[in-house]
């Protein structure tokens, strides 16, 4: 069995006959990120078109068995095939991989059931997540090249600082003179890299291991998507795709049939940056209480007029889910335009980079030769 757990197979069995019954966290499934990465969209795209084609849950989770090529997934269709067999629902069978699937696709499935229309809940499940997977390779498709060039320009320029400041270091020596400012600097800055190494190592690791634990802690992780949203381009650009992921998400929960607060509660952890998330769960209470979804919106001042004037006129005519779905559409395209916006001033700003760090240390280091005439005067 390819995931991690204290229970045994007797145990396991045993929760065959009460599925469901496991413990909050559900059963932990070994390379559970590379599933949801690289399965999930193709096993529910599979599952959508068995079921539109009329075959049963049954003969569908077991020609998905035999089909999933991860060593680590199958035995989890397997097991969810072998619950089901025994009488629990597809939505229960899912919860006991509740690390695995999430509160999204769950309840999405489990309104399905209820409502008997899960073929077309799985169709919006495919969608969301083809749709979500789409975004994300958009985004690591603009990051990679400056990343890349980043770290190598950053990799030449220590490599300079280490190897050739000091053979420059030594031929300056011979000339008896006073080095200029800028070369000056450069042969501290070369010293300091290369004898306090270890130093500047574990400065490093130390800060990174800080931050690591803060981003664990509900009020770091807050604080630093607060940080984020208020970067000065990277900021607009991650509430727009938080909002259009949590409008995306809204829209298919509530055309599933999840109710209202279940929906707010499910999408408040799905946003994707906690601020906007905590601010959409505050809304929680108001809702419950009567008050109109936009309204509640409002009151928070996290959400622009847009989302709001759309929820409401969704409120109005009894079609939200709608409205939202234009709200996502809206979202998305403006953080595609923002990515292309972007593509286009990464070039001259990586060469404008590329020249200050690399420019710079070339010319601080032949800056002493060109003044070779007063030395020798």
């Amino acid at each position: 069995m390819a995931f991690s757990n204290k229970q045994t197979s007797n145990s396991s069995r045993g929760n065959r006959n009460a599925p469901g019954k496991v413990s909050s966290g559900g059963v932990k499934v070994r390379g559970a990120k590379k599933i949801r990465k690289r399965e999930l969209c193709p096993f529910t795209q599979k599952l959508t078109a068995m079921l539109s084609a009329g075959l049963p849950l049954i003969q569908c989770l077991t020609a998905l068995s035999e089909q999933v090529e991860d060593p680590n997934f199958r035995p989890v269709v397997e097991d969810i095939k072998s619950r089901v067999e025994g009488g629990a629902s597809f939505a229960e069978a899912l919860e006991v991989y509740q690390n695995l699937f999430g509160d999204l696709y769950v309840n999405m499935i489990r309104a399905g059931e209820m409502s008997g229309s899960l073929g077309e809940v799985t169709a919006r499940l495919s969608s969301y997540l083809e749709a979500s997977a789409a975004m994300i390779r958009k985004i690591k498709s603009a990051l990679t090249y400056p990343v890349v060039v980043v770290v190598l320009a950053t990799i030449l320029a220590i490599g300079m600082l280490i190897f050739i400041v000091p053979v420059f270091e030594g031929i300056f020596a011979d000339f008896g003179a006073d080095l200029p400012a800028p070369t000056q600097i450069l042969v501290d800055v070369s010293d300091t890299v290369r004898n306090q190494t270890p130093l500047v190592v574990a400065i490093i690791i130390a800060l990174t291991l800080i931050l690591r634990h803060v981003k664990k802690t509900p009020q770091g992780a807050l604080a630093v998507d607060r940080m984020i949203l208020r970067a000065p381009v990277a900021g607009k650009l991650v509430e727009k795709i938080a909002l259009a992921r949590m409008s995306r998400t809204f829209a298919s929960l509530l055309n599933s049939g999840v109710p209202i607060l279940k929906t707010v509660q499910v999408v408040a952890q799905a946003t994707g940056n906690r601020v906007i998330g905590q601010a959409l769960a505050s809304c929680g209470g108001a809702i419950e209480n009567g008050a109109n979804v936009g309204e509640s919106l409002k009151k928070t001042g996290r959400f622009p007029p847009l989302v709001i004037h759309m929820v409401s006129a969704g409120e109005k005519t009894g079609n939200i889910d709608g409205m939202l779905e234009k709200v996502a559409d809206f979202y998305e395209d403006e953080v595609n335009n923002t990515m292309e916006s972007l593509s286009s001033m990464i070039e001259p700003l990586l060469m404008a980079f590329l020249g200050v760090v690399i420019g710079g240390i070339v010319i601080c280091m032949f800056l002493p030769i060109f003044q070779m005439h007063e030395v020798v005067s």
